[in-house]
């Protein structure tokens, strides 16, 4: 299945409590189940600003269908096309 970063502008994201965060866990992952397994949430970054998910679906559209339905922004989807790491270098 393809993987996905979403870029999520959430001003004031880096400074929710423990308890925002497993709020919104929650209401992602509730909205994942009832759209199914073509979709999962995979990790995500929380920044000053922003958070950064990582998704692997079966296309944008389900991405899309997922912020509308959690009331999440999806200011940006990008498909990726490859993953590097050190490793890549040898």
């Amino acid at each position: 299945m393809p993987k996905f970063v979403i870029e999520r502008d959430i001003p004031g994201a880096g400074n929710f409590t423990a308890a925002d965060l497993k709020n919104i866990s929650q209401k992602s992952c509730g909205v994942l189940s009832s759209l199914g397994p073509s979709v999962q949430w995979v990790h995500s970054y929380v920044t000053a600003d922003k958070i950064y998910c990582i998704y692997h679906a079966a296309d944008e559209s389900l991405i899309r269908r997922h912020a509308e339905l959690g009331g999440f922004p999806a200011n940006r989807i990008s498909k990726v096309a490859d993953i590097i790491d050190p490793s890549s270098a040898e």
